[in-house]
């Protein structure tokens, strides 16, 4: 358990350090006045307590990611405890705490507009429509899941489909409502039984003290099928490493945080918290996977597993509670900023309940449809998750290009997004190449076209920067 016990340190010691570092490279100003307050509109904009405001910024980000995602990748071997632990420091943190800040600076714009005004109109406008398809697909995608676990905890006559309308009846009203009456309330809840449970899965490893890879063993590739641990791995552990929708639920903490000083522990803290939760949720999965093959592929198989024998009944109960919390409360945040994007580029208020309905019914509509072939079509969820994951980087991928222009412009250490920027571009570009939903070459070509696709962006980048210094 050293390599184990030397990631979750560097994790706490990568938020003091590195994230120290980061906050100096943007400058806070704790005498500026936070949207917030400049801008408080009683539903969106509300000045909220900082501790409330972290929960709310965890649970929104976390999700099932950092458990599902980190059970998955676990399958690789030691090298998913090193993506977890660089990718959440170096560029999960990095990209989390600067779009927020930058947010923050912008009058709690959202995500679409602020890489607009680094990339471009024709950015901003395809991000406008991008974004608001993987909102409503996060949203689509975290409404099964829950509804299916529930199912199983309740009589048969409250199936599926009764958990479903539910579960949507509750995003309505998540979204609609002001911030502070429903996710301001729940969420702080939510967010500390995903701690407990964590916590718990903690505790227990080092009282059973299981077999764990370590590094000195070497690296080798213990997935099935042997698939690539170059894309697929860093794909396959998003939330938990680096995630683009992260940047999308910023905004909405953007607007509720009373001082710029609350930046690093709301945006950089929450990023390194869900690093933390999956490295406990990757390691715990390693010691089934030992134990039991790595033939099971369903991560909710894993958890109901694994809390059962370390937790007990009630803790197991409480932790199947908060793997059907964490997607539902995602999946609304979703919506909710789906709903503040269109209303940014619509330019339309929504202190009054009409425009925020006139925004929110065709959202509800589209999901509505996919949720209706995900359940008709047996592979309909797989595919819908496999192109929302892609999707997801793929948003990370433009949005630490933004951050990056923006440090350029800013005469600002421009590295610690840069690197980051075009590892991702790498990772995204070879995924698309290589996966079965995309054009399915084989590994080493897809490799091969993906880091030339990223050795062009670069070139463009450097022509980009060189015109920019003479300006």
């Amino acid at each position: 358990m050293i390599t184990f016990v030397c990631c979750l340190i560097a994790l706490i010691v990568g938020y003091f350090v590195y994230g120290k570092f980061i906050e100096r490279i943007f400058g806070i100003d704790a005498k500026r006045q936070t949207p917030a307050y400049t801008h408080q509109d009683g539903v969106d904009y509300i000045p909220m307590p900082t501790w409330k405001v972290f929960m709310i910024q965890f649970l929104n980000i976390a999700g099932l990611g950092p458990i599902f995602g980190a059970i998955m990748g676990a399958k690789f071997g030691t090298a998913s405890f090193l993506w977890i632990v660089l990718g959440s420091i170096f560029a999960g943190s990095v990209h989390d705490y600067l779009s927020g800040m930058l947010s923050l600076r912008h009058n709690g714009e959202s995500l679409p507009e602020i890489i607009g005004r680094y990339l471009g109109v024709n950015f901003k406008q395809f991000m406008r429509g991008f974004t608001v398809i993987l909102m409503v697909l996060v949203g689509s995608v975290f409404v099964a899941g829950p509804a299916g676990l529930l199912a199983k905890l309740t009589p048969e006559h409250l199936d599926v489909t009764f958990w479903i309308i539910i579960v949507f009846l509750y995003y309505i009203l998540a979204t609609l409502l002001p911030v502070d009456k429903i996710i301001g309330k729940v969420y702080p809840l939510f967010a500390a039984a995903l701690l407990f449970m964590a916590i718990g899965i903690l505790v227990m490893l080092f009282i059973n003290h299981p077999p764990l890879p370590e590094i000195t063993d070497g690296m080798p590739n213990t997935s099935p099928g042997h698939l690539p641990i170059f894309p697929i791995m860093f794909v396959s552990i998003a939330c938990g490493a680096i995630s683009g929708f992260h940047a999308t639920q910023s905004p909405l903490m953007a607007r509720c945080i009373k001082n710029e000083k609350y930046g690093r522990p709301i945006f950089f803290g929450s990023m390194i918290t869900e690093g933390i939760v999956a490295l406990i949720w990757a390691a715990a999965a390693t010691y089934f996977y030992h134990n039991n093959g790595m033939g099971e592929n369903n991560a909710a198989v894993v958890v109901d597993s694994i809390t059962k024998e370390w937790l007990g009944t009630v803790g197991g109960v409480l932790a199947v509670l908060g793997v059907i919390a964490a997607p539902i409360t995602s999946g609304d945040t979703a919506f909710r900023s789906a709903r503040l994007i269109v209303a940014d580029f619509l330019h339309l208020e929504q202190r009054s309940i009409s425009k925020r309905l006139m925004i929110c019914i065709p959202l509800f509509l589209v999901a509505i449809a996919l949720l209706l072939y995900s359940q008709k079509d047996k592979d309909g969820f797989d595919m819908i998750w496999r192109y929302f994951a892609w999707s997801n980087q793929t948003l990370a991928v433009f949005t630490l290009w933004a951050l990056t222009v923006y440090l350029v412009i800013s005469k600002k250490p421009y590295i610690v997004t840069l690197i980051p920027a075009l590892f991702m571009t790498a990772v995204c570009s070879t995924y698309i190449f290589v996966a079965p939903e995309g054009l399915g070459l084989e590994t080493g070509i897809s490799q091969i076209i993906g880091i030339a696709v990223t050795i062009v962006v670069f070139a463009f980048f450097l022509v980009w920067k060189k015109k920019n210094s003479k300006i």
